[in-house]
């Protein structure tokens, strides 16, 4: 297959415009930009030579300084691949940056006693914090990636508040957390993420899926702000912050993409000072959808059966319920014993789903020795029952080299290929956008609590410009990536927006700087 070059931002700091002149997030070009890398582009089995001797590299330095070992807990690996090359992709393969990164987040888990918090976390305090956060539906999009939504609308500054507070009270109940510097609003936030990474994703990493030789490692998400206003917007962006700034420096290469939904008429206009709020890879992630083209571009990633009714699919499933898994996972989950879903923390290893955390302090274990179950495994073809048997690697322990017969490529959706076809006709204006690096790690402390962002670097990685990652000069390659039907642009703010979006402004203290050139134009003429 035609391996092509991950790009990390799709999004340059100059958006696409309408013919308005109006700043427009996640136009059509955007997307085709997007699409057009390849979703197996740096991952397990898909690797060009040259990533599989930075993978090799990479095991040989963390080995010599003791941070990783191919015989760890069990005889297993201390970390797998797909571990591994998370960290790799985030520094687009540049070993010493991913290096660092890896053993940065390697202490503050320790530090942080993230393992112990989780496995030992009380199910109500968990099931709280988790109405604050994206939640899974139990659901997975049409590669086999955990469908989360998040709904903004409830989420004020006073349930924001309440949330802190109960935190706060929950971090004074906890013996060897109590001591930490750490902001007791974040230890629910490692919580939610350690489930991620140590339950929801290895166990669809052993669902049937288009390439299961491949580690399901990121989540795709909706994000509903309908009904929010822009001072709601504002209050929270220390609550949205925490969990973007805590993926980006520990939990990196864990998201694949974010779909807003209900944008309200003014969110195009002050779309440039919201996107500063998080890393310009989170941002390049990012795709803001009309209200005629939810369902079907939706449609194009997830199955309807998948989406929610409120988003025009078929799955009667509502924020704050509980996962409505599908049939797969069902099965998977029933046969660990109990019903299809148990509430708090839970672990997926050695193929079963293994009971954590704590009820009225007591401990809820369902296994006798869980360590001798670690560490977990997140690629399906490498478990004692794998998806496709017929298909499993051949490599070392399911290793870079390994062997696998591959699915045959995609057809090119037709509006992709015209999409692809408009984005080099109207290419991005910023010609560094291929080149943007993140210091990842810089943007949050090592008690967890977040920072600003910093401005990226404009200095290309020349881990990143082998010749044999580049994207093909062909209109059905560059669009063919996931067949994906392109976003159209969104709706420009009319100019008779009414008084309250320049109330708004002034509520949130927006300074004049911040004013132009997103918004000054249209606050001026609703002020006039």
């Amino acid at each position: 297959m035609n391996h092509l070059r991950r790009t990390h931002t799709g999004l340059s700091d100059k958006s696409s415009s309408s013919k308005d002149d109006q700043p427009v997030p996640a136009s059509a070009t955007d997307l085709a930009h997007h699409a057009a890398i390849d979703p197996l582009s740096g991952v397990l089995n898909h690797l060009t030579a040259a990533q599989v001797r930075k993978l090799d590299e990479f095991k040989e330095k963390l080995s010599k300084d003791g941070w990783w070992t191919p015989a760890g807990p069990n005889g297993r690996p201390s970390h797998d691949d797909g571990t591994l090359l998370r960290f790799l992709r985030a520094r687009k393969f540049d070993v010493a940056g991913a290096i660092g990164q890896f053993t940065d987040t390697e202490r503050w888990l320790k530090e942080q006693r993230v393992e112990e918090l989780y496995e030992h976390f009380d199910v109500d305090s968990y099931e709280r914090a988790r109405l604050v956060y994206p939640q899974w539906t139990g659901r997975r999009d049409r590669r086999g990636i955990p469908i989360y939504v998040f709904v903004i609308k409830d989420l004020d500054s006073k349930n924001v508040s309440s949330y802190q507070k109960e935190s706060q009270k929950y971090k004074e109940s906890l013996p060897k957390h109590k001591e930490l510097k750490t902001p007791a609003k974040m230890l629910p936030l490692f919580a939610l993420y350690h489930n991620l990474l140590h339950f929801v994703l290895p166990l669809v990493s052993t669902l049937e899926r288009p390439n299961p030789e491949v580690p399901v490692t990121t989540s795709t998400n909706i994000v509903d702000v309908s009904g929010v206003g822009l001072a709601q917007f504002w209050n929270l962006k220390s609550h949205m912050q925490d969990a973007s700034v805590l993926a980006t420096a520990h939990y990196p290469e864990t998201l694949d993409r974010i779909f807003i939904v209900g944008a309200p008429a003014f969110f195009p206009t002050v779309w440039g000072w919201i996107k500063r709020w998080f890393d310009p890879v989170t941002v390049s992630k990012i795709f803001i959808l009309s209200k005629q083209d939810v369902l079907p571009t939706l449609s194009t990633f997830m199955d309807p059966k998948d989406i929610p009714t409120r988003y025009g699919g078929q799955l009667e499933w509502e924020w704050g319920r509980l996962p409505d898994v599908d049939e797969p996972a069902r099965v998977a989950l029933e046969r660990s014993g109990g019903p299809s879903w148990i509430t708090g923390p839970c672990l997926w290893l050695d193929n079963k789903r293994v009971v954590v955390g704590s009820e009225k302090g007591k401990p809820r274990q369902s296994h006798d020795n869980i360590e001798a179950l670690k560490p977990p495994v997140y690629a399906a073809d490498y478990t004692e029952h794998p998806v496709h048997p017929d298909r499993k690697a051949s490599g070392s322990g399911g290793g870079a080299n390994g062997k696998f017969d591959p699915p045959p490529p995609p057809q090119p959706h037709p509006e992709a290929v015209k999409a692809a076809r408009q984005a080099r006709e109207f290419p991005t204006t910023d010609a560094a956008a291929d080149g943007i690096t993140t210091d990842k790690t810089a943007g949050i402390h090592t008690n967890g609590q977040a920072k600003e962002p910093e401005h990226p670097s404009e200095q290309p990685d020349p881990a990143s410009q082998h010749t044999d990652n580049q994207v093909p000069d062909s209109e059905a390659k560059v669009a063919s990536a996931n067949g994906t039907v392109p976003i159209p642009e969104a709706s420009v703010v009319p100019p008779n927006l009414s008084n309250s979006l320049a109330l708004d402004m002034e509520k949130v203290g927006l300074e004049e700087s911040e004013r132009r050139p997103e918004t000054q134009h249209i606050v001026a003429a609703v002020e006039n």
